[in-house]
């Protein structure tokens, strides 16, 4: 049975012969009511409902567990038909006030990853399959559903990564900003990726002005081959090339996402080559304090370091940021994202952990 969601409404086969109206009301079910069953909506005919639901599904996740962390951030487990398990972070943010600015949903596009990038704990238990448009676009709508307030922004920073699932990441996008969908602004949205330069060139080609982040951490092949081994097929001059494409072609800024990783990243001669690459591009730098992970043997650096290090970018006229990490203390922060809540569940499936050993060796 087909995901009613993988496909745009003008591939509706069913509602060919209909008055076009009918795929309105569907739509509006779905993007405005967050009903996703056929037989409540009811201003379809009763043989249209009875159609629709021999013919498609609306929802296929199902929230395992909900996660509340201190600062607001909510981490969702999501169960898939076939039972495989993806998360996805709600971060609200406040005006100062105690009112809601911005509501941002960090979005998975695959069921593990298969990148073992050595700082994240997505790919732990390796890679089982691409998410479909329909399971990306839920996500977003059973968020709002569960929030109920409208997310404003969307980071496809979640488990995954998204350019390895180029064509159903960019339906998804085309459902989540259109008007008959949840008419998010695609300048609301960030794709980040760990560097697949032939889909960065062909981002470089889509009509949409989304965002877009590139995971560096590291500014030599040497190291970033042990910390990202998609640096060993993309290096970094290649990488770099595409960017500067990216750039040109769309007149758009990216932003660099640096993870400092203490006595690894974070030394002066770092800041140097790390300033001359932003410089080149004319992009952000964006800092991020190593988030610790289990298993995995890095250090955060001190506060002092962290601060050190952004103000000599700023004194080299880099426009940086350092990010304000949320849902720490639920496992919901930048690469933290490992569905600890089923881990023994996976182990007994004799599915190992990924070994950090055999990652930083040469």
């Amino acid at each position: 049975m087909k995901h009613i969601l993988d496909q745009l409404p003008s591939e509706w086969e069913l509602f060919d012969s209909l008055p076009e109206y009918r795929k309105t009301q569907v739509l509006d079910w779905i993007f405005k009511k967050k009903v996703f069953s056929f037989f409540s909506m009811t201003n379809l005919p009763l043989t249209l409902r009875e159609r629709l639901t021999e013919n498609y599904v609306i929802k296929t996740l199902e929230l395992e567990k909900e996660n509340n962390s201190q600062d607001g951030t909510k981490k969702f487990l999501w169960k898939l038909s076939d039972s495989q398990y993806i998360e996805s972070v709600l971060i609200p943010a406040s005006d100062g006030t105690g009112s809601l600015r911005r509501l941002t949903l960090c979005v998975s596009t695959q069921v593990g990853c298969p990148l073992k990038c050595g700082f994240c704990a997505s790919g732990l238990f390796g890679f089982k399959r691409n998410l479909s448009c329909g399971e990306i676009v839920e996500q977003v709508l059973l968020s709002e559903a569960i929030a109920k307030e409208r997310i404003s922004h969307i980071v496809f920073m979640g488990m995954g990564e998204p350019l390895l699932n180029y064509e159903q990441l960019i339906q998804a996008i085309r459902l989540i900003t259109s008007s008959w969908g949840l008419s998010i602004s695609p300048r609301r949205i960030t794709i980040s990726t760990s560097g697949i330069v032939p889909n960065i060139l062909r981002l470089a080609n889509e009509s949409l002005p989304f965002r877009l982040a590139i995971s560096l951490h590291a500014t030599t092949d040497e190291l970033r081959n042990k910390l990202m081994p998609i640096n060993r097929k993309y290096p970094l001059r290649d990488l770099l090339k595409s960017c500067e494409e990216f750039c040109s072609k769309r007149k758009q800024k990216i932003t660099l996402e640096y993870i400092l990783i203490a006595g690894v990243n974070d030394r002066m001669e770092d800041v140097e080559r790390l300033a001359k690459i932003a410089q080149s591009l004319k992009a952000k730098v964006n800092l991020i304090a190593y988030n610790p992970i289990l298993q995995m043997p890095w250090k955060t650096p001190k506060q002092k370091e962290i601060m050190t290090f952004l103000r000599k970018l700023q004194i080299k006229g880099v426009q940086v940021s350092l990010r304000q990490e949320r849902g720490r203390d639920i496992d919901g922060a930048c690469g933290q994202l490992r569905l600890r809540q089923i881990e023994n569940q996976l182990l007994k499936k004799d599915e190992k952990p990924f070994s950090q050993d055999l990652l930083i060796a040469d």
